[in-house]
Formats: C-alpha cells, structure tokens, sequence
C-alpha cells in the first residue's frame, strides 16, 4: 500500500470557521494525505472564541482523518486596530513557538500556507522551509503591503518600503505561489522574477446542501411576508469599509423606486451599526433591511426569494485586483448579480453574460443598471443565471481546483522524497 504524503497547512482560520482552505485539507485527507493543520482558536468573524473552545480546551482534536492544533491567541474583538494587532502579533508569536518544537518530532513532504491577512503568518513556514528542505506553497488570496496600504493602516513609504523587502524576501522563499486572482500576477511579478512561480488557483463556492428551515429563522423580513410583487436586491457578507455600502444606500437614496422594491444587506461587520443608522437617516427604514448573520445553510432560503444579488468594493487600486468570493458563489447558485466592481471582478461577470457591473463611483451608472433589473422580465433574469452557473462550472468549479492543488502535491512530495 502507497504510503501517504504528510503535509502541513499553516493558516489562521479553519473549520468551524469557514473558508476555503477548510475543503482542501478535508479533501487531500481522503486522497491518501496524511494532514495536520496548524491554526488558531476559531474566533472569526464573532470576535470571541466559538463556543466549546477556549485557550485550554479542544486545543487539538481530531476532525475526520485531519489532525488540527490550535494556536493560543488574543481574540479579534471588535475588530478595531489596537485589537486587530494583538490578535495577529499573539497569532505570529504563538506559531514561531509552536512551529519551531513542533518540527523538531515532525517531518513532512511539504508545507502549504493559506495566506490571507496578515503576510507574517508565512513566516514559520519560511522557517519549516528552511530547517527541513521541504516545498512551499503559498495561497495568496491578500496582496500586501498594497492591502494594509489601501486600508489606511500604514501610509509611511519608509515602513511600507520594508513590508515590500519582507514580502520579497517570502516569496524568493517559495516553490509555487497560487493566486486567487490573476491580476495579482502583475502585483507579484512586480516584486522580483517570480513569473514561473505564479500559478491562477481561484476561489470556488461552498457546497450547501437543501435543509428544512429552522422555525426561529421563518420571520425574516421581507423574506417572510414577500408578496408577489417585491423585488429584493440581496447583500450577503461582511459588512465593512472595503464593502461601500454607503456609496450602494446614497445611491437608491436618489431614485423613486417603484413599490416592492428592496434591498437586503444580509451578514455582520464593523460598520453595520453606522449602515443602520445612516439608511434610517436617509429614510430608507421601509426598504432597507439588515437582518445580521446567518448559518451558511440559510443562503439558499434567502437567495431564493431575492430576484438579484448585489457584490461591492471601494475603488480603491487594490480591490480592482481581487474578485470578491461571493461572485464565485452567487454564480454557482445561479442568481444574476449587480456588481459595483473595477477590475477582474467586472471583467468575469461581463464575460459570463451573469448581470451588470457598473463603477463604484459612478452613481448615475449604478441607479441606471438598478433600474434595466428592475425591467427585465422573470425569463431573463433566469438566464442571467444560468449563464453564470455555466461559467462557473467552467472555471470555478471545486473539484477542478481541488484536482489541481493534489496534482501540484503529488509532484512535490514526489520530487522532494526522490531527493531525500
């Protein structure tokens, strides 16, 4: 029998939080993997720790055949600066400790980081590389210095002149660099001769499969008391600064819009107390609705009484790199979508004929796609969807992605126990 590669994926957020990085190690452990993941106490996106962990329970378990420890950290809070930092510097102490006894027991085929805020969550991995000689792979779904830049974090060009060098430095230190978005190609390539490196490994949708909905979440206006004639423009994520949200509730605060029109901003984030606030402000109390945050399971009760989605970012430089992942997902549950984008987000739902992507500062332009949705017929707005459902399949489907990070495995372990 084939012995099985041992992998060790570092990253900051892991099931029972949700991210991506969740259906590769589960994945890669039933095709003959032998994985451990190195991770932090679940505290994302609540700000305090999951229910059932703490800094002294459940800080290794054992989930299906993935072997999961769990860094000890400050939680996220609230999500403010000061809490943010502690967060993250307790995260990048904890692993160095961890990582640097953890490797002196443990000897794997190779390491993969799943990189998304901050960078210095790949330096123990720079240093597993390092000491054991193994291949790196690292999982760019965060451009940095660009996005702690874009965020109003750091404007210094001197500190951001060493975030650049340190950057550099870890990716001279990798044998694959998979980017969620090819236009962080350029951004990367910009940094050194890293072209070779740079592998398009984009994200994919959650599988969520049908439930009988829970009787505490049947009351949920307007989802609950929709009549016939509503038409619902839904907002499923966080709910922050990068969202601009604000640019999407000015806009409709200018329209005189037909009765049954509504719009749900549906999740939680630092700046949805300020949204509900300035919707109310800007009377828009009977139309505007923020429900909070749901199970995952609900999305497909509440994507199917919306007749639209809706997917925002700021127009900063950075977020025309990225293409938001709930493209990827309205997408695959085939809704048509009305996109404020720049860059590759855009570009994927023109070229997937899915809805409409207008500026994120082109008032006129948003309120004249609001309205073409509002006129286009149940028949078209169905093969919007379709259409994307199609792309998606094409290009974005999960077991295509997953197929291609075991290929990449396979031919690492191989070469690295060929040189062993």
């Amino acid at each position: 029998m084939e012995s099985k590669s041992n992998i060790l994926i570092l990253t900051n957020h892991f099931y029972p939080e949700e991210f991506r990085v969740n259906d590769i190690a589960f994945e890669l452990a039933k095709r003959n993997y032998a994985i451990t993941v190195i991770t932090a106490i679940p505290d994302y996106p609540i700000g305090k720790f999951f229910s059932g962990y703490s800094l002294i329970k459940r800080r290794r378990e054992r989930i299906g055949d993935v072997r999961i420890i769990r860094l000890p950290i400050i939680p996220r809070g609230s999500g403010r600066k000061l809490q943010l930092s502690l967060n993250y510097l307790s995260y990048l102490i904890s692993s160095l400790f961890l990582v640097a006894f953890h490797a002196l027991d443990n000897d794997y085929d190779a390491v993969m980081v799943h990189m998304t805020s901050p960078f210095f969550i790949t330096f123990p991995a720079v240093y597993l590389k390092r000491i054991k000689k193994m291949p790196l792979i690292l999982w760019v779904l965060d451009l940095w210095p660009e996005s702690v830049e874009a965020a109003g974090g750091i404007k210094d060009k001197n500190i951001l002149g060493l975030l650049n060098v340190i950057v550099k430095k870890v990716y001279q230190q990798c044998n694959t660099i998979l980017v969620s978005s090819n236009s962080f190609k350029k951004s990367i390539s910009q940094k050194g001769n890293f072209e070779k490196k740079l592998v398009y490994f984009p994200n994919w949708a959650d599988s969520i499969p049908a439930i009988d909905i829970d009787k505490q979440y049947k009351n949920i206006s307007p989802f609950s008391n929709k009549s016939s004639s509503d038409f619902i423009f839904l907002f499923a994520g966080n709910l922050g600064e990068a969202q601009n949200i604000d640019f999407i509730l000015d806009s409709i605060s200018k329209m005189d819009l037909k009765k049954g029109v509504k719009f749900v901003f549906l999740g939680d984030g630092r700046k949805r107390a300020q949204l509900i606030k300035k919707s109310n402000s800007l009377g828009l109390s009977e139309i505007c609705y923020f429900p909070g945050r749901f199970p995952q399971t609900m999305m497909p009760y509440f994507m199917g009484h919306a007749e639209v989605m809706l997917a925002s970012l700021k127009s900063d430089a950075i977020f025309s790199l990225t293409v938001p992942a709930k493209v990827q997902f309205y997408m695959a549950q085939g809704k048509p979508i009305l996109a404020i984008l720049n860059g590759e987000g855009a570009e994927i739902i023109n070229r997937a004929r899915c809805g409409i992507a207008t500026k994120p500062d082109d008032i006129q332009g948003f309120q004249n796609a609001l309205s073409l949705f509002l006129g286009y017929t149940k028949e078209e707005l169905y093969q919007m969807g379709e259409n994307g459902k199609k792309y998606y399949l094409g290009q974005f489907d999960k077991e295509k992605r997953l197929d291609q990070i075991d290929g990449l495995l396979r031919k690492f372990t191989n070469n690295n126990r060929d040189i062993r």
